[in-house]
């Protein structure tokens, strides 16, 4: 009796072990896919925001630049219908920037001397702290880079139509946090968050006393003949900027059989 009854414990305890190392077994496959499940969504995701981020320096429309009336560094107002039917490149940057408007400045000015025949492009950088960059500023400026004023425009303004046309004309963040009472534009129209992640602010350090940071995008951006919004181009990303000469030529080719 004792024999018997030891022998079917061991065989129900044998029984037992087993089971507990299929369940075992199966949990630990179980996380296994789990976590390759996540492992693969993330690179989806990652992979997603990737493809967006190219993208936006790839020929496409994304949407028509508003109206709008600025003052150049010679003094003259500067609107959208004088740039009608010239391809321009567009960023924003500010004179007492020590971050990435340099870099925007020079790529600018290596477009100019690329493109010194092409009397159909221009290029437009406007600033982003109007109190400071006065068109005198701005004319000083300039001639670091030695921008031809017949191409190179340098606009200011008022502080809030430049500010209402970088986040809702061009769809770009510009902020100023040493600001109390910041320009109030409204949202700009609609687009998908992988796009909107690929144009936010990059920081800017201002050095002219506003106590803060001035923010903004180092994208520029590539318009049409028609005033409309055809690419946005990295300007710290030389991948980025090596897309950008073509594309020039094609909407250069666009106007010239359009």
């Amino acid at each position: 009796m004792p024999t018997a009854w030891w022998k079917r414990c061991s065989a129900e305890g044998g029984s037992v072990n087993v089971q507990a190392r299929r369940r075992f077994i199966i949990a630990g496959v179980l996380a296994i896919a789990v976590v390759a499940a996540g492992v693969t969504l993330v690179s989806a995701l990652l992979g997603s925001a990737s493809t967006a981020e190219t993208s936006l320096d790839r020929l496409g429309d994304y949407g028509q630049v508003p109206a709008f009336t600025l003052v150049e560094r010679s003094g003259r107002p500067v609107t959208r219908e004088d740039l009608r039917g010239s391809v321009w490149v567009v960023n924003f940057i500010y004179t007492e920037c020590k971050e990435t408007c340099p870099t925007q400045s020079l790529q600018l000015e290596r477009l100019q001397k690329d493109f010194v025949t092409s009397s159909d492009l221009r290029l437009v950088s406007i600033t982003v702290d109007p109190e400071h960059d006065t068109p005198e500023v701005l004319s000083r400026y300039a001639e670091r880079y030695g921008a031809d004023p017949q191409r190179w425009l340098f606009l200011t303004g008022a502080k809030r139509a430049i500010y209402c046309l970088a986040t809702k004309g061009f769809r770009m963040s510009v902020v100023d946090p040493a600001d109390p009472n910041p320009p109030l534009c409204g949202s700009a129209t609609a687009l998908p968050d992988l796009l909107r992640r690929g144009l936010a602010a990059a920081p800017a350090f201002a050095s002219h006393g506003s106590g803060g940071l001035l923010m903004h995008s180092a994208r520029l951006v590539l318009v049409d003949g028609a005033g409309r919004i055809r690419a946005y181009h990295l300007a710290t990303d030389e991948e980025s900027l090596t897309r950008l000469r073509p594309n020039i030529k094609s909407l250069l080719g666009e106007r010239r059989t359009g």
